[in-house]
């Protein structure tokens, strides 16, 4: 699986950016997939994870009722809404792919090559 992430940017605090995540292969709906995100110096961060059917979300609880996790398995896409974008969410976010739903950042086998975001304050 080869996952590209796109929508990342510069936005002002209070805002908010829809990433997407597009993967390749006709396997993507058989995968857990993950938003992790990574300042310098520090390991990723999982932030939200679902279900290869979707039907299950988890999320951090830094970002727990302002981040929404989704997906378009007929797009092989998946997305993160994020709203109410605080300057700490400054990172690199990561989308990544696993056989089971997990926050462990180790678990997920494939991973996209990543997409900035920064925030303004």
């Amino acid at each position: 699986v080869q996952l590209v992430e796109s929508g990342g940017g510069l936005v002002q605090a209070g805002g908010s950016l829809r990433l997407s995540c597009a993967a390749s292969g006709r396997t993507f709906s058989r995968y857990a997939m993950a938003w992790f995100r990574q300042t310098p110096g520090k390991e990723r961060e999982f932030e939200a994870a679902i279900s290869w059917s979707g039907d299950s979300t988890y999320y951090a609880d830094s970002v727990k009722g302002r981040f929404t996790i989704s997906r378009d398995n007929d797009k092989n896409t998946v997305y993160l809404q994020m709203n109410s974008l605080k300057p700490e969410d400054k990172a690199v976010y990561y989308c990544a792919a696993a056989t089971v739903v997990t926050d462990i950042a180790r678990v997920y086998d494939y991973w996209g090559q990543g997409t900035q975001v920064s925030v303004s304050s």
